[in-house]
């Protein structure tokens, strides 16, 4: 039976030129919970990541204590184009992190209303992430994938039958280097884990960011 563990990158370069780029910390998290897998007893059959550069960062330094199958690369795990929405959205792009993502959620929750369709339209977004899913699906056993917080919370809410922008509300609550967890049953989908950190405890509470 395909269970997907969904795995959020790590900490990437929020404000920096080039987000798409681990931090420091990004790299430590992303080792840590390989670690963290590897005590659990993880042994995906396979793999899957984004195309982008953080989620091929993060695998980079969960594998240092899995031993992993190749990874498959699925475009349908890439991440929406947030700078696209907020600029379609107009009014600037705020430089206060909590007023940056206050107005992500409202363009996010404007694009799932077909206010923006550029440069990709939500209904294609959630076709590419739900096709990536059905991909994964057809293993038997665990899957690991490493994705990012919105094509992760777009399966999440699909799994729960919830409205669209819900979406967006799990996506604001996901910590970097966070593991969710969906189980697949022939047609229907169960989620059996969300926003776990096995990596953070009391002593390695620094590993805990959101962006």
């Amino acid at each position: 039976m395909p269970e997907l563990l969904l795995i959020r990158h790590a900490q990437a370069s929020f404000g920096a030129a080039d987000y798409d780029v681990l931090s420091d910390l990004g790299h430590a998290q992303s080792r840590a919970l390989g670690e963290a897998l590897r005590r659990q007893g993880v042994r995906p059959v396979a793999v899957y990541r984004g195309a982008m550069r953080r989620h091929r960062e993060t695998l980079e330094g969960i594998a240092t204590a899995l031993d992993l199958p190749e990874a498959t690369v699925h475009e349908g795990l890439n991440e929406f184009d947030s700078k696209a929405l907020l600029a379609a959205l107009g009014g600037g792009v705020p430089s206060d992190r909590k007023a940056h993502f206050r107005r992500l959620r409202e363009a996010v929750i404007a694009w799932q209303a077909g206010e923006i369709t550029e440069p990709e339209s939500f209904t294609d977004f959630t076709a590419r992430v739900m096709s990536a899913q059905a991909q994964m699906a057809t293993h038997d056993g665990p899957v690991l994938c490493v994705s990012s917080g919105g094509a992760i919370c777009r399966m999440l809410a699909a799994a729960v039958d919830a409205p669209a922008r819900t979406m967006i509300d799990l996506q604001l609550q996901m910590k970097n280097c966070a593991v969710s967890r969906i189980l697949c049953t022939g047609s229907a989908t169960f989620l059996t884990g969300f926003n776990e950190t096995p990596h953070i405890d009391a002593e390695a509470a620094h590993m805990l960011t959101f962006s």
